[in-house]
């Protein structure tokens, strides 16, 4: 490598430093209707081969520009880069019926051995007769199987004005093509439409398991840096909020990660 060479490399390699396992922020906006998604990945540092255990967190949040209520948010798809994989070999899954309806306890409490996730989450309470105002509360992940395909369960409790929870139901996909091989895709429950708008979610997915005798990961990846490089770029993830009325925002995040190994 020439002289030049290194010392563009060392120039690129302190660049990639200063912004090392931070994803941006991505803010998408149609009309007055405005989404800011925001995603983290760790550990900082994985394989430059194979893969190791991760936690990957997606923030999202919907909101107008004018103050008015945002639309009904009908679908969320959530699309993980390729080099990230599910494994849910060995792990328990939760029936629908341990945890809905139920709180946030409840649900933890029948179905603790299948958690992969959790977060919280924010909405509009959109009651007939009386002014919209905001509550929020906890999200749990749960693995699970929708006949032989695996989904994930992503219990919603909120304990004002009243007790409420609902499920959101993940499908899994494995893209075949593309920067992102894994997506997660939902419809929002129709039984949400009388009670409020979602107008935040915000799900971290992590969880190690043993199966067999071996240790295992819900979540895994890796970093393949080019030759030289201790960092490479990582396009995270891609996320697609669609709203009643035919509106949808698209985002991507993109950070960086640190190869270790040859």
């Amino acid at each position: 490598m020439s002289a030049r060479a290194r010392l563009l490399a060392a120039a690129l390699s302190a660049a990639l430093v200063a912004t090392a396992g931070l994803a941006q922020a991505e803010i998408a906006q149609k009309g007055n209707l405005r989404v800011s998604v925001e995603g983290k990945l760790s550990p900082k540092k994985l394989p430059r081969r194979g893969a190791a255990p991760i936690a990957v967190s997606v923030n999202g949040r919907v909101s107008t520009t004018d103050g008015a209520l945002p639309p009904q948010l009908k679908r969320l798809r959530i699309e993980l880069n390729r080099r990230g994989k599910i494994d849910t070999n060995g792990l328990p899954t939760c029936k629908y019926s341990k945890i809905q309806p139920g709180s946030s306890s409840r649900a933890r409490r029948q179905c603790r051995s299948a958690l992969v996730g959790k977060g919280s989450f924010t909405a509009n309470i959109t009651l007939a007769g009386q002014e919209p105002y905001p509550t929020r509360g906890k999200l749990l992940v749960f693995n699970s199987k929708q006949g032989r395909k695996p989904v994930l369960f992503g219990h919603i409790y909120s304990a004002k004005p009243f007790a409420t929870s609902f499920v959101i139901v993940f499908k899994i996909q494995r893209l075949r093509k593309g920067t992102y091989g894994i997506a997660l895709n939902a419809p929002v429950p129709k039984a949400m439409d009388a009670w409020g708008r979602l107008t935040g979610l915000n799900m971290t997915l992590s969880r190690r398991f043993r199966h067999k005798g071996r240790r295992r990961s819900f979540i895994s990846s890796g970093c393949r840096a080019p030759r030289g490089f201790t960092l490479a770029s990582f396009p995270l993830a891609r996320t697609s909020f669609a709203f009643s009325g035919g509106k949808k925002l698209t985002s991507t995040l993109s950070g960086t990660c640190k190869a270790r190994g040859r």
